[in-house]
């Protein structure tokens, strides 16, 4: 069975892990036992013994594994096999867009809406929960703008744990229903996720339950660097020139950079990195501001909309950590309109059949602006991040009918 071959893929080793670290200021914590922000608020980063990583694996035994993300188990946190959680993971595709993007351009989706509960969400939930497991937490709580929930519920019922979960009363109906379907409570809060995320945490003491909100605990973003683990493998362990991925919390910006940086310790990759895009809508871009401005945290941003809702984070708590992979890596944050955005959307999928999600559709619109302006080559190869699956929104409207009753006109369907 796939569950049980995944497992077996931690049957001979345990967790490489040998301390935590605040990340902003590098003070160490303890592996094994729990923990949410350091002490001076900021996430906490796992760090492994790297050198022991080289010795335990090749990239030979990786490419010939299965079981999805749950492949790349050394550079995970995971100690147990038995807290392993699998929904039957599998790498998701690179597919390159033929029509929709001028002739020359290499300009390539990875489709993470192959993944269980139908986003990429699943990578880091996964391993939340299975931590969760391994630290004997058994009530765990989050806010979310849709995919995340649905991620945690899922994988917490797998896993036989407890969940309640607070969305922004304008969250899409179909991500409301499949969380609460899925295993876990939820609440719609007449706010943005930031009120949410202030009632999980407020939560923590009278409840006892575990804050499981984006980077205020370690391992979600571990789960989230497998995306950087996959797309080096799926390119002969070379990297893009330029990765466009849409930016709310980001997690999974942080979380490949992360990985980069491990693959290059390990030998199995050069210092050739991609220029890292964070990608926001005008109606809620807090990264794109601070990163114009030169400086290091992002003020909160006021009266947030967007109908790519998986981007409308007004306050992300590793604002810092976004902003410096941007950086170092010479790439840059751009803003785009719910009217790219959407045209994007539909571009893509009238003309190469692909149903990006709204986040997913940003990165595009994004892209088609970055080369407007100069900022990104043609001949560039570029990763956009397709975060879900388009089938998790709503769609145009259409209407048209055919009477069988009587006589078809067949000149209409010339």
């Amino acid at each position: 069975m796939e569950f049980e071959a995944t497992k077996s893929l931690y049957a001979k080793s345990n967790s490489l892990v040998t301390h935590l670290e605040c990340a902003m200021n590098g003070d160490h914590y303890a592996a094994g036992v729990s923990h949410g922000l350091s002490k001076i608020g900021k996430p906490i980063i796992v760090k492994y013994d790297l050198e022991e990583l080289a010795k335990s694996v090749t990239k030979e035994e990786i490419e010939n594994r299965e079981g999805g993300f749950w492949k790349y188990r050394e550079f995970l946190p995971v100690n147990k096999p038995e807290n392993v959680v699998s929904l039957g993971e599998v790498m998701t595709p690179l597919i390159p867009l033929n029509h929709c993007v001028p002739e020359g351009c290499n300009v390539i989706v990875k489709d993470e809406g192959r993944l269980p509960t139908g986003s990429f969400k699943a990578r880091g939930l996964a391993l939340a929960v299975a931590m969760a497991k391994e630290l004997d937490q058994n009530h765990l709580a989050m806010p979310t703008n849709g995919n995340a929930g649905a991620a945690l519920a899922a994988y917490a019922s797998y896993g036989g744990l407890k969940t309640t979960v607070f969305c922004p009363d304008d969250t899409p109906e179909v991500n409301i229903r499949e969380i609460e379907l899925q295993g876990a409570t939820v609440y719609k809060v007449n706010g943005l996720i930031t009120d949410c995320g202030k009632i999980v945490g407020e939560g923590k003491e009278p409840i006892g339950w575990t804050d499981i909100s984006t980077l205020k605990e370690p391992y979600r973003i571990e789960g989230k660097k497998t995306m950087g683990l996959e797309l080096a493998e799926q390119m002969g362990w070379t990297l893009p020139d330029v990765i466009f991925y849409p930016t709310g919390g980001g997690t999974g910006l942080i979380g490949m950079w992360k990985a980069f940086a491990e693959l290059e310790a390990i030998g199995w990759i050069d210092s050739k990195r991609p220029r890292m895009v964070a990608v926001q809508s005008t109606g809620c871009a807090p990264i794109v501001k601070a990163f114009n401005d030169g400086v290091e945290h992002a003020e909160f941003w006021e009266n947030s909309h967007t109908g790519a809702s998986g981007i409308r984070v007004p306050a992300a708590v590793g604002d810092f950590m976004i902003l410096r992979a941007v950086r170092e890596s010479g790439g840059f944050a751009i803003a785009v309109d719910d009217e790219h955005i959407f045209k994007a959307r539909d571009e893509a999928a009238q003309k190469d059949g692909f149903l990006l999600c709204p986040e997913g559709a940003a990165t595009l619109a994004a892209w088609q602006k970055s080369l407007e302006q100069g900022l990104v080559k043609k001949s560039d190869t570029v990763i956009l991040f397709n975060c879900a699956t388009g089938l998790k929104y709503p769609m145009p409207h259409t209407d048209r009918n055919l009477d069988c009753t009587k006589p078809i006109d067949y000149d209409q369907f010339k």
